[in-house]
């Protein structure tokens, strides 16, 4: 009797104390996967860091970003690179619907 007492509240407490454990290694990562880049995308972040990081700390800054010609967005597009929005940006407005 003894023996099942201590294994049903043994499951018990781990039923309870599992999903906090999720919840804090889910945490650790920010809950946020992000994809593996593939070598084309890596070799053209780095040709685009390159070319368009004025104070070459290996990161494009606002400023350095708004310098991107229109030219390399389209290929940044492309290769799966593109622009990441927060909620409720990326929707201009302004354009009518075509």
């Amino acid at each position: 009797m003894k023996k099942l007492l201590t294994l049903a509240l043994g499951l018990s407490l781990l039923g309870a104390f599992a999903p906090a454990a999720l919840r804090a290694a889910d945490a650790d990562t920010g809950g946020k996967k992000r994809a593996k880049l593939t070598e084309d995308q890596r070799k053209l972040r780095k040709e685009m860091v390159e070319k368009y990081d004025t104070n070459k700390d290996g990161k494009l800054n606002k400023e350095e970003r708004a310098k991107i010609s229109k030219e390399d967005k389209e290929k940044l597009e492309k290769a799966g690179l593109g622009a990441r929005h927060k909620k409720g940006e990326g929707h201009n407005k302004t354009e009518s619907p075509k």
